[in-house]
């Protein structure tokens, strides 16, 4: 083991100083600076001891003759890891982080991608309440899955994406296997992709969710960027976008936002995703969509699943991740699924798995509480309409806090800035087109939280909070470059 040398002199010791004096001191001065004797050496005059100092060993000072100079010295373990840096810390959960520190009255965290209330609280859905109390009614063990997952759930999750009635479905060419939420579900893409598409590379849209690259560095799979925000409208730059999906390696894999797209909050058009499906086509690439607002969105299922089911319904295959953080509000019960639509059922079954093999070493199988919650809302008719009238509302919400705050916007900045760009983006996000340092004044002057890519959470916003918001991007945009 590494260590380090740390060494105490002295002159001749006087008479009134006993040895065992003398080693006190030592033991003290060592004490002092965090020195432990596990693997202490010391040395006396010209000869050496070295000693564990502890009782079973006694005092070897006692006995050992001076020669008039003391030396000691104590080896020092020094930490295998002491090469290892600091993380820096999460952009996306740092936020909150920085938020919690603040004792502004003020405060606004519009930083992590949670729903609110009016009331600035977390809510947790009232379907998922009643899905529980089922849950404790039945007894429900909590014995182990399979590596797949819970059986129930990942029926019910490739239906509630693809449609109960979906050939796909049907023909049994879906290889569903539950994930750890969103996250967890792309990682095992990822990995899937690395395994057994080697060279493959993964197109990204420019700008993404924070965590896409991350998730595909760690799996190793090379990524590159295509074109997809336009500064200049603060909308989507779709010939800039086709181009770049039309200039990829042939085979390569685009990920796409299903709906919702995060951070921007624009989608493209019906007639836009089927010229993209287009283009896929023709490069013989593969779709891997991101699903995370189905039904968060719109507040309709169906509609937000479109882009998905268009190219299903072209018999391309494709991957898509699924998350149930958002549309049911199980944020910390990581629950979502990783669907590969195949072109056989045989193709569908050797994916899965595949997929299982993956799983087993990375985490060996799903939590079960999610699963179960998401299996007995879909699953029973009464609690499925109940869950889609509740996003209603919640999408609902947040839409009423969009309006709002283009009013405010339009009604206080008198530079004649048009604003409108925030009603034509969709979902919890909405992107300001602020700068870093415009996004640094928001915080450090007005205490917003939010990410420095100018990405606003209007799921964190209130009505009531709409006109200070508006005062605060007024000013961080006309008066901070």
């Amino acid at each position: 083991m590494a260590s380090t040398m740390l060494s105490l002199a002295s002159t001749t010791p006087s008479a009134s100083l006993s040895m065992q004096e003398i080693l006190k001191m030592f033991m003290v001065w060592i004490r002092n600076f965090n020195c432990g004797f596990g693997q202490g050496k010391v040395r006396l005059g010209s000869g050496s001891v070295s000693t564990l100092f502890n009782k079973e060993k006694g005092n070897p000072f006692i006995k050992a003759k001076s020669s008039g100079r003391i030396s000691m010295t104590v080896a020092v373990n020094v930490s295998r890891f002491e090469g290892i840096a600091m993380a820096p810390p999460d952009p996306i959960l740092g936020v909150s982080e920085a938020f919690r520190a603040d004792t502004d009255v003020k405060k606004l965290n519009l930083g992590v991608g949670a729903y609110r209330t009016e009331e600035l609280q977390p809510y947790v859905l009232d379907v998922v309440k009643k899905a529980e109390n089922l849950m404790l009614e039945r007894g429900e063990n909590k014995e182990y899955l399979s590596i797949e997952g819970l059986a129930a759930f990942n029926k019910v999750t490739a239906e509630l994406l693809l449609g109960a009635d979906n050939p796909v479905i049907k023909q049994q060419r879906v290889a569903t296997v539950q994930g750890l939420s969103g996250t967890g579900s792309l990682r095992l893409a990822a990995a899937l992709i690395e395994r057994y598409f080697p060279g493959a590379q993964v197109l990204i849209s420019s700008p993404t969710w924070g965590n896409h690259k991350n998730i595909f560095n760690d799996a190793r799979v090379p990524w590159s960027e295509y074109r997809y925000y336009d500064p200049k409208t603060v909308g989507l730059d779709f010939e800039g976008m086709i181009s770049d999906i039309k200039a990829a390696p042939e085979g390569s894999f685009i990920l796409l936002h299903g709906c919702a797209h995060n951070p921007t909050g624009i989608d493209p058009t019906p007639e836009q995703w089927e010229k993209i499906a287009d283009v896929i086509q023709e490069k013989n690439h593969i779709p891997f969509f991101d699903v995370a607002y189905q039904g968060f969105a719109s507040g309709s299922l169906d509609a937000d699943a479109s882009s998905v089911r268009l190219f299903a319904a072209r018999g391309m295959e494709l991957l898509i991740a699924q998350s149930y953080s958002k549309n049911l509000g199980l944020y910390a019960e990581r629950i979502g699924a990783i669907n590969v639509v195949c072109s056989s059922a045989d193709a569908a079954a050797r994916v899965k798995s595949q997929l299982k093999r993956i799983a087993r070493p990375m985490y060996s199988n799903p939590p079960v509480h999610g699963a179960r919650i998401v299996a007995n809302v879909v699953g029973d008719p009464a609690l499925f309409n109940e869950w889609k009238e509740e996003m209603e509302m919640m999408a609902g919400r947040i839409k009423n806090v969009r309006q709002k705050l283009f009013d405010s916007l339009s009604a206080r900045d008198k530079s004649g800035k048009d604003w409108s760009f925030i009603l034509k983006q969709i979902g919890m996000f909405s992107f300001t087109g602020l700068n870093k340092t415009q996004s640094e004044n928001m915080t450090n002057k007005w205490h917003v939280y939010m990410t420095k890519d100018g990405r606003i959470s209007l799921a964190g916003l209130s009505l009531a909070k709409c006109e200070y918001l508006a005062d605060a991007i007024i000013d961080s945009y006309h008066n901070v470059s």
